[in-house]
């Protein structure tokens, strides 16, 4: 089958599967029973589940003695997303980056509304602190709601004095729940995924009666002076195509080593596909040479595993 081809065939399987009207709690059930279809976690990848102070989290790794570590926050419009849905993306992550990846099922909206799901993402960035993990060890990554919210934990890490992670790594980040820029109009017909009403309904559950423009919730309205090194990927064809723009050029404009990657005709979060599509497999194998090039940290980590926990 050609590529061309191919393409096609994933464009319009998702706009019929995805690009409707839904309610929370169908998006939620429409996640797991996709990541159902996606099969077995791949060979070669361990997953170990556990908790950290009440909050779920599984390591995806495939090397027992790496010494990078990347936090993943998931994507799922703040509403939804576990630790189901998003192993598959992990395994992915894990092997194109040899890293530990810690994956935390940080709490939902709307029962949940920020800053709930920034304070997990937190509480599992400072338990691997506290785990004995040099910050100069530690990536933060995310997809959709996770990029925003990875670019939201830094920020922050970053006001509150804390010691930051080495990189940030964004793929096709929601960080402006206002949707006010251009790409949410210019680009709706091409758009494969993302409905705005759902966005809009999102956006809400999670504001909750917060403002929306707070930096810490749209990160598309905050200030990048001494951030990490960042590198956001993001299909041309997405509503979101501006969220990611406009965060690497203020991230520029403060100094910020930034790589914004703009893949020609991919939708919203096209690595989910995984060695399906090129496109997706050249992501994670550009994931894993800005990890490479940005890792300066330390070769004697040790990380507390989940039957330390139990001890």
């Amino acid at each position: 089958m050609s590529h061309v081809i191919r393409n096609s065939i994933f464009k319009i399987f998702l706009k019929l599967v995805f690009k409707r009207r839904h309610t929370v709690e169908i998006s939620r059930a429409r996640g797991e029973r996709l990541a159902k279809w996606m099969g077995k976690t791949p060979a070669g990848i361990s997953v170990e589940r556990f908790e950290i102070d009440e909050l779920p989290v599984a390591w995806i790794f495939s090397e027992t003695d790496s010494k990078t570590f990347i936090l993943y926050l998931h994507g799922g419009g703040y509403v939804s997303g576990s630790l189901t849905t998003h192993q598959m993306l992990c395994a992915d992550l894990a092997r194109s980056t040899n890293a530990r990846v810690l994956f935390p099922e940080y709490r939902l909206a709307p029962e949940h509304p920020f800053p709930a799901a920034l304070e997990d993402a937190k509480k599992a960035y400072r338990w691997l602190l506290e785990s004995g993990v040099g910050a100069e060890n530690i990536f933060v990554a995310g997809d959709s709601a996770g990029g925003g919210l990875s670019l939201a934990l830094t920020l922050s890490l970053r006001d509150s004095g804390e010691p930051l992670p080495t990189g940030v790594v964004c793929i096709s980040p929601w960080t402006d729940l206002t949707m006010s820029s251009a790409s949410h109009r210019e680009k709706n017909k091409a758009e494969m995924t993302l409905h705005p009403d759902n966005l809009h309904l999102w956006a809400l559950c999670y504001a909750g009666e917060g403002d929306l423009q707070n930096p810490l919730v749209s990160p598309y309205f905050a200030e990048y002076d001494k951030f990490p090194p960042l590198l956001i990927q993001v299909g041309s064809e997405e509503v979101l195509l501006d969220d990611a723009k406009v965060v690497a050029e203020k991230a520029k404009s403060a100094g910020v080593d930034v790589t914004l990657s703009s893949y020609e005709g991919m939708w919203h979060v096209w690595h989910t596909v995984g060695e399906l599509l090129p496109e997706s497999h050249d992501a994670f194998e550009e994931i894993g040479r800005f990890v490479g090039s940005h890792f300066n940290g330390s070769t004697s980590t040790r990380v507390m595993n989940p039957s330390d926990e139990k001890q």
